[in-house]
């Protein structure tokens, strides 16, 4: 069982820090739902910089209880977004990597790391 929760982080990980890098970039299509939800670009870069530092975060054990919680609230963010503007679908990733979180965060530690 501790490779589930290791396979976990990994795919959190694999999903949150390329989305993390491009908002931080200013990549248009990483800003557009901020601009459709009617909010500051400043907030794209604020959860670009959060999503880079959770998927760092949780490969310690220090920080993984704290990144895993606040990548939670980002996916709900997220999967909220996707629930207002076609397609549904986008909200799959979000969806998937919250249901890592929670396993993240219900398993503790997934081996000597950190």
């Amino acid at each position: 069982m501790r490779y589930v929760n290791s396979a976990a982080l990994v795919l959190v990980t694999a999903l949150i820090l390329p989305g993390g890098v491009i908002k931080l970039l200013g990549l248009s299509e990483a800003l557009l739902p901020f601009e459709q939800l009617g909010l500051p670009v400043w907030f794209a870069l604020t959860v670009g910089l959060a999503e880079c530092a959770g998927a760092i975060g949780i490969w310690f054990s220090r920080t993984r209880r704290g990144a895993a919680l606040s990548i939670t609230a980002i996916m709900l963010g997220a999967i909220y977004y996707h629930m207002l503007f076609p397609p549904q679908i986008g909200a799959l990733p979000a969806l998937l990597v919250l249901i890592c979180t929670i396993a993240i965060l219900s398993r503790g530690k997934p081996t000597s790391s950190g």
